[in-house]
């Protein structure tokens, strides 16, 4: 197996990245958790699913937008963290005293109608371990 590791940080460097995806003949990939790459959320999964393109994302959103499969930390425990860090800020506490919080819920989402049109039959076991199932 070969690693190919690519950047993007304008619509046209994604357009560029999945010309050389396509030109490597690369197999899949796994998307990072920029937050640019949430902005262009729905451009690279179009793309990825127009150069079937099976595509591993971070969050839960990307298969919601038509991804094939997430896995990744809760956004739903990252926001409730961020509510109580605030909550706890707002009742006088300082910044600085409090503890330094990861979220721990890692969460798989599976859209099952992305799988369907780009020829993948995803095993039972793999659906088993899936949080959601996405139609």
């Amino acid at each position: 197996m070969r690693l190919l590791l690519l950047n993007a940080s304008s619509p046209f460097e994604i357009e560029e990245a999945f010309a050389n995806i396509i030109a490597k003949r690369a197999g899949a990939f796994l998307l990072g958790t920029d937050p640019f790459f949430i902005s262009a959320r729905d451009q690279i999964v179009t793309l990825a699913n127009r150069h079937r393109i099976p595509a591993v994302y971070p969050f839960r959103e990307d298969v919601v937008a038509g991804g094939l499969m997430s896995y990744g930390s809760s956004n739903r425990e990252r926001f409730r963290q961020v509510g109580d860090h605030t909550g706890r800020i707002l009742r006088g506490n300082q910044p600085a005293e409090l503890p330094v919080q990861q979220v721990t819920k890692i969460e798989m989402a599976i859209n099952l109608k992305t799988a369907q049109t780009l020829g993948l039959m995803v095993p039972l076991p793999l659906l088993g371990r899936a949080d959601e199932e996405i139609e």
